[in-house]
């Protein structure tokens, strides 16, 4: 990247930002950013991270190369459609926009683009995300690169089809709350057995991570690295058969498929509103 100019200045664009100096893939100076009218965030961003920032769209899309949208989906037509005749077929349109289709940003800018639509996650704020990226078909092999570097300083970066961007949405996009959730409960849990709750977050965490280490390193599958720990007659099989029980598998799967079904509903609904066709 020479450049890179960053519409929206939230919490996805400030770990995206954080993770690109991170991993020095561009000079700070390089990096511009934007918003709508929210001149103290603008600054903020500045001080935290010395990059650059302007309301004056010829100076922010002056030699950019990339361009990433990262406003809230329901500002895209409004923002795509004010910075439209900057934005070049040379261009790489990085979009972390929900619900908002390859097809809807080009019908919104009025011309053909290289666009890349990528999922993160709230991870990418500590660098942890588990991001999914579609491309199109004018993204080039330079820029299909540059897309998987830039994603990588948040995370684990992996390509999909567009159409699969949904299952991914409800699986590792809103994933970490399933998480949180889970964590929530095993607390609740500590405190009813008499353990203090510090000392309980810390053994939570560090289980958590450690069993997803596991399964990371592990040649085993998930239900065999389980197996092994439930011995017959012992404590984990107690707590499993419990699991069992109130069918709690067969919950995570149903929530898993719930949150795709909103996922489209609100893609559809998304283009309905921004008066373009549903998502391809």
């Amino acid at each position: 990247m020479k450049k890179i100019a960053i519409v929206g200045a939230g919490s996805m664009a400030e770990a995206l930002i954080s993770g690109i100096l991170e991993d020095h893939l561009i000079d700070r100076k390089n990096i511009w950013v934007t918003n709508n009218s929210n001149e103290k965030r603008l600054e903020s961003l500045k001080e935290r991270y010395g990059i650059s920032s302007t309301y004056d769209l010829d100076t922010l899309f002056d030699d950019a190369d990339v361009v990433m949208l990262a406003m809230k989906p329901k500002d895209a037509d409004r923002a795509i459609m004010t910075i439209r005749h900057h934005l070049t077929e040379q261009m790489l349109v990085v979009s972390v926009l929900a619900g908002v289709s390859m097809n809807t940003i080009e019908s919104l800018a009025e011309k053909s683009l290289s666009i890349a639509r990528a999922m993160p996650n709230t991870s990418a704020a500590v660098g942890k995300s588990a991001t999914a990226i579609a491309i199109n078909s004018r993204v080039t092999d330079k820029q299909h690169e540059t897309t998987k570097q830039l994603f990588a300083t948040v995370g684990l970066a992996r390509f999909v089809e567009e159409e699969q961007l949904d299952a991914v949405t409800g699986l590792s996009g809103s994933g970490p709350a399933y998480i949180y959730y889970l964590i929530e409960a095993m607390e609740n849990s500590a405190a009813e057995i008499g353990l203090e709750k510090e000392m309980a977050q810390e053994l939570i965490v560090q289980t958590l991570i450690g069993a997803a280490e596991m399964v990371k390193h592990s040649s085993k599958s998930p239900e065999q690295l389980r197996r092994e720990v439930t011995s017959p007659g012992g404590t984990t099989e107690a707590g499993v058969k419990v699991l069992e029980e109130h069918g709690v598998q067969q919950a995570f799967i149903s929530c898993i498929q719930a949150a795709t079904a909103q996922s489209k509903k609100m893609g559809n609904a998304l283009c309905s509103q921004l008066k373009v066709g549903k998502p391809s």
